[in-house]
Order: structure tokens, then C-alpha cells, then sequence
């Protein structure tokens, strides 16, 4: 019989302890259920469970069932009396007779109590010239005393992690953190030569003592601290048997639980917001992500093997990824916004929508009136304006600081620096940017999960779809026509997956599970938007959307996680030619967030760059849209049906035939973009001029141009 099986485990440190043990011997926690400890440990044979008495010989055996040590073997007949106990000089506490210490408060056992306390046949008296008798005390008591001391030694508390280590540890045992300089030390320090000693050899040789002195005078409590249970025959072989086995699958989970507790115990505040931001971008908690960047946390960092077992999900978390990759994983584009757009804060924001409350809200109502439902097979909404949201020529009458500050104001300059300069995605032509006076701007934008919707919004009417007029005519379009755009998208996607190389086919059932995620994402506010969203945005637009994005999702550290799949051209193939406009709009996406790309008003002169007759008056401003890449590539046109695909000379033909294309000097293909001030709509022009009001004002300021003139005192 092993003893492995009787010990029982600690709720909170999962330490196992031996059977008897009322209190956790690592640390100190209460047993749960605890037995009742009685004053008689042995009764007799009867009222004992029939499964703990054997036979052997005649005589009974009874298995201890409160033995502090491990269970032993006790012949019935030499059971000692609770009337033989020995009682301390020091607090009268009735001992065990084969105790040789008290129990209570650790006084040595006096010479004088021995004569209570019974001799077995096989003790016999000593005399002046006999040797030592054999083991006098029980070996399970004297074990039992020792590992009392051991409960009792004073430890010294972890500053890290306040686990309460033994004497000679000099590092915890939980978070490796070094001992303190004045924690307690052992109260007998073994010498250098015994810590010089191999253990292996030192346990060997206390155990040899044990054996031939039982483990009597002599030796330190330091030296018994390391000795072992003693044990009987019996019970070593079963000892040796389990060593020489495997180890069980039990021991192994102990092992693992015990070590995933000790990664637990070594966590800080940081490490689990973390994690909580790992779980909230597989759940689409987006609140657990804010709240790990806003305390500061790297969105770099990368999860440890650690940290992935502590996650417990081995089908979502990889060691190695960062949140940028999980949020990849699970497309969650509202949280790629969050985690790889840095908005800078330095400036509060002050676009025209947010100075104009008033104006907003009419126009808003305007935006919801102008929203129109086609009758017919193809019952899709669509817009009966024509808006084109443009940044007022005055700005350029403001004096340069001035400009400075409404461009960090109105602009997003993380967006701007990123389209601009570390990827050559728009400006990137002097001769569009300069002489043809067509440079893009990017307009500041939330963070949320509408800001595809917004962006739209803004780059027409100039205002947010706070209300989420946009994103339930969206919703009602795609459920509404969703045979039509369904059609489109699957085949759209079986091309794209094959130009790729990625030979594969799936069911009809799956294409229905991917077309209903994609319906689903409509219909939530804040949810992420996908490029079937943003054609179907062209439809109700009745106009082209050209997004000028990123290609590539990439991290901090510059490496290449995976395609963006926005750039291009959306046409609204689905409605005929000559009911929708040929003016586009200009989205930039990068990396998770799009952004309304504007233009600033011309007069209207030197208009011929392109090398055409526009016969355009002088209130129009015509902006300059490249369709192709700074490569020279031809932009993208998505969705295109098996019929529509072909060469690249096919689909330039296309986009002349949906929009206002000309070719500039330098040989760079454009389209047109054509916006009024008499055509656009009075309540848009009237929040524009409102909003630079206010710049006006602080450029009319006497403070500046005090400011202006003690400058020019101070060069004179």
C-alpha cells in the first residue's frame, strides 16, 4: 500500500500534505474538512472500517488512520494506553509515550518521564557498558516533531510577491525576486564544507545515521530538516517501485498546474491588461484594448509561451503575436483603427461639423431627406444630391501661423506623414500637386468602428454619420438587393483568390456563412466595414469611390503582416450609366481607418493642364484624381464580372466610360473632380464659412501682430 494516494492537497498552494496534517505545512492554511482529531488514535478492531484491518498471522493489523509521517503498520496487542502519557515539565501537555519531544511547545522529554512510559518486549534497560538499543521512539512521531520545527522556523516575506520563503532561499521560489538584505536567517547555519557537499551524498549519509543511530543525539535541527520520512521495509520497495515507474499522467498535470500558478503569482498589472486586450480582441472587446493603450501599453509587444498557456486557447493565441496580428486574425478593423492609427492629442480638433452644432443637425435631416429608395427589381438607395465637400480658397488669405494652426486643427497629420511620406500614395505628383493645384488633405476623423461611413460623409456633406442614417441605408441595400451583390461578390472573390494562387474552392454552404458575416457587420453600429460595404456605398452615392490606401498591414517594426485589399477603384456597376454621376470622391486607408481625402478650391483658372478644353466657368473647381499608382499601375477596379475582366487597355476603357478621365502633360491618367459653390449645398457652405470665421478673428487678433512686431524688433 502507498501512501502517495492518502496525502491530501492544499486549496490555495496545492502543496500535499500528509494525511494528519490539520494546518498546510507550506502555508499554514486551514484543511478543509479537517478530521476531528480524538485523544485515542488506535480503537479497537470493530469499530474500524473493515477495509483498513488485515489479518496476518492471527493477529490483526490495523493501518494507522492519523499518522502525521504515512501510514504504518501497528500489531493491535501493543497499543499503548492513554493512562502511559507523558506529561511536559514545561506545559503539562499529555505526549505520546514514544514522543521524545512535546508536541505543544518543543521541550526535550526529561529522563524522569521515561519511567511512565511502557517498553515494548524487544527494549530491555541499558546499562554503563551495553551498547545503544535499537530505535526507541516511534520513527513517525520523531518525523512528525520535525516537521513541526520546520512549520514553526521563521521565513522571511518576498517584497515582490509577499510568498513567505524558507530560511536558505536566497532568491522566492515564485517570481525568482533576491532575498532582502535583513531577512531572518536559519537558526543553525550549516558550515561551508557540509554546503560544499554534494546533496546526493549528504542525504546518503544522513540516512546511514538513521539507520544506526535512529536519528538521535548529535545531529542539528539543520541536518534534520533534510532527512527524509523514515520508513519500514515494506514501505521503501513500494518507494522504490514508484520511482522506477513512469511517471503518471497525474503527476504530470500537478506539475503543469503548479508551474501555471507560479506564471500567475509573477504577474504584474500590465501583463494581465494585456492579456484582457489579447482576449477583448477575440471576443471584440474593444473597451479592454482602449484601456491597455491608454495605460501606456506597448502595442508591439508580443505573447510568450507563457502567456498562451495562461490564455488557454490554443486555436486563437500563438506565441510571437502582438495585438496588430490577433486583430488581423479575427478582423477587427474598429480595433486595427485604435491599435496602429496614432491621432496626436496635442491639439484639440476643431473641423467645421463639431464649431457648427446648429448647422449639423439640418444637415443631417438634409442628408436623411436626399436618401431615396429605387423602385423596381434592384430596390437600392441612393442619394438625389450632388455634394462635394472642399476646404475654401480663403484659408490661403490667413497669415502663415495661422494656417499652421487650422491645418493641425482640421487635418490628420499621422494620416497625412503616413500617405505622404512613408509610402508614396497621393501628392506624390509635382505636376498634380503644384501647378495643377490638386492636392489632397486628409481630414481628421474618429476612431470608431463608422469611420468608413463618416469618412463618406465627410468627403460629401462634410459632417459624421452620427446618427447612423448612412449605415441603415447600407444595411437595407445589401439585404434588400442582396442577390444582385452576392452575385458580384462571390464572383469577385473566387477571381481574386485564384490571381493569387490560392487554387481552392468552397462549398455553397460556406459562401452563404461568409455573405451572412458580411450582412451582419451592417447592420452593427461600430462594427467594421468591409470593401462589398464600400461598393455598395458607391451604388447609393450613384457616384465612383477611388480609396488610396496602404497595401500592406504592417507593425511598428516595419514587418509585412498581410494585404489591405482597399485600394481601387468602386464603380456602381449595378445601376446604369446614365443615372449616376461621373465626379468621384477620394477615401485614404491606412492600416485599419479610413479618412475623407479633400481638395482645396481653385479659381477655376488654368484649367487646361490636362491638355483639354474643360469649358467650365470660374466658380467650378476641378480636382485631379490619379488612377494609377506612383508605379504608373493602373488602379484596381473591384467587383468586376467574368465579362468585364480583361486586359489592362479594357479597363482604362471602363473608367473613361464611368467617369470624366483625361490624361495630364506628364502622361499621368486622372479623373475629374468637379464641385461648385453655386451648385453645392447652401447649408454646407454656410458651416464653412461659419468655421473659418473664427480663424479670421484670430488672424484679425491684436495679440499676433503685437506678437509680430516685437519679433521684428527683436531681428532689427
Amino acid at each position: 500500500m502507498t501512501d502517495l494516494g492518502l496525502k491530501w492537497s492544499c486549496e490555495y498552494c496545492t502543496y500535499e500534505n500528509w494525511p494528519s496534517a490539520i494546518k498546510c505545512t507550506m502555508c499554514r492554511a486551514q484543511r478543509h474538512n479537517a478530521p476531528i482529531i480524538t485523544e485515542e488514535p488506535f480503537k479497537s478492531s470493530s469499530s474500524l472500517d473493515p477495509s483498513l484491518c488485515t489479518t496476518q498471522g492471527g493477529s490483526t493489523l490495523l493501518i494507522c488512520p492519523d499518522s502525521s509521517a504515512r501510514p504504518r503498520v501497528r500489531i493491535a496487542d501493543e497499543l499503548p494506553e492513554t493512562s502511559s502519557k507523558w506529561s511536559c515539565h514545561m506545559c503539562t501537555y499529555l505526549n505520546w509515550p514514544r514522543a521524545i519531544r512535546c508536541t505543544q511547545c518543543l521541550s526535550q522529554r526529561q529522563q524522569g518521564s521515561q519511567q511512565h512510559s511502557p517498553l515494548s518486549p524487544s527494549e530491555t534497560p541499558q546499562t554503563s557498558g551495553s551498547r545503544p538499543s535499537p530505535v526507541t521512539s516511534d520513527p513517525c512521531e520523531e518525523y512528525n516533531d520535525r516537521n513541526r520545527l520546520n512549520i514553526h522556523a521563521q521565513r522571511w516575506p518576498c517584497s515582490a510577491c509577499t510568498y513567505e520563503n524558507w530560511p536558505k532561499s536566497l532568491r522566492c521560489v515564485v517570481c525568482d525576486h533576491p532575498k532582502p538584505s535583513g531577512s531572518p536567517e536559519t537558526p543553525q547555519q550549516d558550515s561551508e564544507a557540509e554546503s560544499a557537499t554534494s546533496p546526493s551524498i549528504v542525504n546518503e549519509q544522513e540516512r546511514e545515521n538513521v539507520r544506526t543511530t535512529g536519528g538521535g543525539g548529535g545531529w542539528s535541527r539543520g541536518r534534520l530538516r533534510k532527512l527524509s520520512p523514515p520508513m519500514c521495509k515494506g514501505q521503501a520497495e513500494v518507494k522504490i517501485e514508484l520511482a522506477s515507474g513512469a511517471v503518471g499522467s497525474d503527476n504530470e498535470q500537478e506539475a503543469d498546474f503548479k508551474k501555471l500558478k507560479q506564471i500567475r503569482n509573477r504577474m504584474r498589472r500590465s501583463d494581465w491588461l494585456f492579456l484582457n486586450a489579447c482576449a477583448g480582441v477575440v471576443e471584440g472587446d474593444l473597451a479592454a484594448v482602449e484601456a491597455y493603450k491608454s495605460s501606456g501599453g506597448d502595442i508591439a509587444r508580443q505573447l510568450t509561451a507563457d502567456e498562451v498557456r495562461i490564455l488557454n486557447r490554443p486555436s486563437a493565441f500563438d506565441a510571437g503575436f502582438t495585438l496588430v496580428h490577433l486583430a488581423i486574425r479575427f478582423q477587427r478593423q474598429d480595433m486595427l483603427a485604435v491599435l496602429l492609427t496614432e491621432v496626436s492629442q496635442q491639439t484639440a480638433k476643431c473641423i467645421p461639423a463639431l464649431v457648427c452644432p446648429e448647422l449639423t443637425e439640418q444637415i443631417r435631416r438634409e442628408v436623411a431627406a436626399a436618401l431615396h429608395r429605387r423602385k423596381g427589381e434592384f430596390p437600392c438607395y441612393f442619394f438625389t444630391d450632388l455634394v462635394t465637400f472642399t476646404l475654401p480658397a480663403d484659408i490661403e488669405d490667413l497669415p502663415p501661423n495661422v494656417q499652421e494652426k487650422l491645418f493641425d486643427e482640421v487635418l490628420d497629420r499621422d494620416v497625412q506623414k503616413e500617405l505622404e511620406e512613408e509610402s508614396p500614395i497621393i501628392n506624390w505628383s509635382l505636376e498634380l500637386g503644384t501647378r495643377l493645384d490638386s492636392r489632397l488633405y486628409a481630414l481628421w476623423n474618429r476612431t470608431a468602428g463608422d469611420c468608413l461611413l463618416d469618412s463618406v460623409l465627410q468627403a460629401t456633406w462634410g459632417i459624421y454619420d452620427k446618427d447612423s442614417v448612412l449605415r441603415k441605408s447600407l444595411n437595407d441595400s445589401l439585404h434588400d438587393c442582396s442577390h444582385w451583390f452576392y452575385t458580384r461578390w462571390k464572383e469577385w472573390e473566387s477571381w481574386y483568390s485564384q490571381s493569387f494562387g490560392l487554387h481552392f474552392s468552397l462549398r455553397e454552404e460556406q459562401w452563404q456563412e461568409d455573405w451572412a458575416f458580411i450582412l451582419s457587420l451592417a447592420s452593427q453600429p461600430g462594427a467594421s466595414l468591409e470593401q462589398t460595404h464600400v461598393f455598395v456605398l458607391a451604388h447609393i452615392l450613384r457616384r465612383p469611390i477611388i480609396v488610396y490606401g496602404v497595401k500592406y498591414y504592417k507593425s511598428f517594426r516595419g514587418e509585412t503582416l498581410g494585404y489591405t485589399r482597399f485600394q481601387g477603384v468602386y464603380l456602381p456597376l449595378l445601376w446604369e450609366q446614365s443615372f449616376c454621376w461621373k465626379s468621384p470622391i477620394a477615401l485614404g486607408y491606412t492600416r485599419g481607418h479610413f479618412s475623407a481625402l479633400v481638395a482645396m478650391e481653385n479659381d477655376g483658372y488654368d484649367n487646361r493642364g490636362a491638355g483639354a478644353n474643360l469649358n467650365t466657368d470660374d466658380d467650378v473647381t476641378v480636382t485631379f484624381l490619379p488612377l494609377v499608382d506612383s508605379e504608373r499601375k493602373l488602379l484596381h477596379i473591384h467587383f468586376l464580372s467574368a465579362q468585364e475582366m480583361g486586359t489592362e487597355e479594357q479597363q482604362e476603357r471602363m473608367l473613361r466610360q464611368w467617369m470624366d478621365c483625361c490624361v495630364t502633360e506628364g502622361g499621368v491618367l486622372v479623373a475629374m473632380q468637379k464641385s461648385s459653390r453655386r451648385r453645392n449645398h447652401p447649408l454646407v457652405t454656410q458651416m464653412v464659412e461659419k468655421w473659418l470665421d473664427g480663424y479670421r478673428q484670430l488672424a484679425a487678433c491684436p495679440t499676433l501682430s503685437d506678437g509680430e512686431e516685437e519679433e521684428e524688433d527683436e531681428d532689427e
